[in-house]
This record gives structure tokens, sequence and C-alpha cells, in this order.
């Protein structure tokens, strides 16, 4: 929770100093003929200027082209996940730029965009950088890790859009009500949980740099693998995990096959007789969150992501 207290002080720093080292709030400025010039600065710390509000943008990841159509923004183009993942409705004449991986760079730069959404985690995406700068095309790098992370871009896209009531709507409307939530929060509650990813390949313990963990740190949980169980963040093993017992455990999967991924899961813990004996197993405190609001980015969303889990940690209503 100390975590996001000091997320949000540094977001409010952004929107009175208007930007800064990690994104903030698009500024206006006079051109030299009197054309409206917007600058902002990135997840990179790289400052954008634009010439105006940008009308052809292209988003290569599909959670920052929905976030841009939440702005009031439309899409000259946009990565297949915005469509397979997301179920985004775009238009016949939003060009497919192909995988996030590995987008179509000539289609991209046929686009002429004026505007370039990409991911700062994705090596593909950055390994562009400089072919659109050759290009002459603005570039703009976001790491979308929690909910702070969202406003922050949001705050960004609805300042080049000019759509402050979207911005009211999509993001500080759910920030009130998380707020809420998190306040409603138990004084000195402090549930044991198991946070686990699987995997086609695999399974790991995971902790408070993804989107469910943020959000468990945030309620007030207590993720054992970094606590007393860190052991398991490098070696997920069911006999450490027996020891520590969790009170919760909870399982996003990622990639494409979500039945493979709970085949490892089967595979790895759940066929053993050992898993039976977990508390949390015994109890019905064993939970495969939804993958819509737990492994992507829910965006408008954010606020249900929060309420389920809190519901799931404390029962009933709240706030």
């Amino acid at each position: 929770m100390k975590r996001r207290l000091l997320a949000l002080g540094l977001l409010l720093l952004l929107a009175l100093a208007g930007c800064g080292a990690q994104g903030g709030e698009a500024q206006g400025e006079t051109g030299p003929e009197d054309d409206t010039a917007l600058s902002f600065t990135d997840s990179l710390g790289h400052e954008i200027t634009l010439d105006g509000p940008p009308q052809r943008v292209a988003a290569l990841m599909g959670s920052y082209a929905e976030t841009w159509l939440l702005a009031g923004g439309e899409l000259a183009g946009a990565t297949n996940d915005a469509i397979t993942e997301r179920g985004l409705e775009l238009g016949e004449e939003t060009v497919n730029l192909g995988r996030i991986q590995q987008p179509d760079v000539e289609q991209l730069i046929a686009l002429e965009p004026d505007l370039v959404l990409l991911s700062a985690e994705t090596e593909g995406q950055l390994a562009l950088e400089e072919t659109l700068a050759q290009a002459g095309i603005p570039a703009a790098y976001f790491q979308v890790d929690d909910f702070d992370d969202y406003l922050v871009m949001l705050r960004i896209c609805c300042d080049l859009t000019g759509r402050e009531d979207l911005y009211e709507e999509n993001g500080a409307r759910l920030q009130e009500r998380i707020d809420e939530i998190i306040s409603s929060v138990p004084d000195g509650a402090a549930p044991r949980v198991l946070y686990l990813r699987a995997y086609s390949t695999g399974v790991k313990a995971k902790g408070a740099d993804t989107l469910a963990g943020a959000m468990l740190e945030d309620l007030g949980a207590d993720n054992l693998a970094e606590g007393e169980g860190a052991s398991l963040l490098e070696e997920l093993q069911l006999e450490t995990i027996v020891q520590l017992d969790p009170d919760f455990i909870f399982v996003t999967t990622m990639g494409s096959d979500d039945d493979k991924a709970m085949e490892q899961m089967e595979q790895l813990l759940t066929s053993n007789p050992a898993w039976a004996s977990l508390t949390a197993v015994q109890e019905g405190r064993y939970h495969v969150l939804p993958k819509d609001l737990f492994h992507y980015k829910p965006n408008a969303r954010w606020d249900e992501s929060y309420e389920m889990l809190y519901d799931i940690l404390y029962g009933g209503e709240n706030g």
C-alpha cells in the first residue's frame, strides 16, 4: 500500500509539473505560426513534441490501442492482439500491424502515422526506435505495470485528444472507487497469499511487479514469495508451499493456450496429494483469476479487478 501511495504522490507531482521522468501531462505550446504544439515525456524519459493533436495514431499493443480509444482517439493501425485478445471493434480502415513482438514495420511506416504508441518492455519494439526516428515518426514508449501507470498514460492520451471528460470517466472515477476499496481493508489485516502464474511450459511464483501482485499488495496481502517464501521466486517447490501453507492461492494463466497452462498446474502441483492438504485448497481459497482482469491490463475495468480481489480476501461489500 505504501508503494501505491508513493505512486499517487508522483502522479500528482506530474500533473502539477506538466511532465516527468516517467511520463506526464501533455503541455500546449504556441509555435511560430500559432499552431498548437504538444509535448510530453514517455516512460523512457523521451520528450515527445507534436505539431498538434495527433490524427493518425498507431498502437503496437492491444491495451495501448484500447487506452487511446478510451481517450477519444481513433486508430490508423494496431497489432492483432487488439482484436484477438481484447476484442476491440476497429474500423475497416484500421490496418493490422501483426504481432506485438514483431510488428510489420513496412506497413507501419506506410501508414505515415503522426504518433506511434509502443511498449517499453518489448524488445522487438525497442528495436524500432531508431528506424522510426529516421522516418520522422514520433514514437512514445509506455510501461504500464499497475493502475497508477495506467493513469499516467491515460492522462497523456486525454491531453492529446483534448477529452478531459474521458479522463474523468475512465481514470479519475476509477481512482476514487479503488481508493474506497483500499480504505475498506480491515486494520491489521494481512492475509498470507501465494500468487502463481501458469504458462504452457511451467508455473512460477510472482510478486508485486505484476498486475495481480501489485493489487494484492495494495489490498494489504502478505505475498509469501516476497517474504518468508522468497526462494519460490527462484524455484517453485511444492514442499516449500506446504510448509508455508498460505491462506489464499491465486493463479493467472499466460499465453494463448490456457488449457496447456492449467495442465502444467496439474502436472507440477495440483495432482500431488500434498496439494490437497493445503489449508487454502481444503477451505476453497484456491482461485484461478480471470485473464481479462488480471493478466491483460484491465484499463477502464481496473476497479472491477480490485473489487474482485477484495471480496475474495475479505468477503462481502466494501466502500
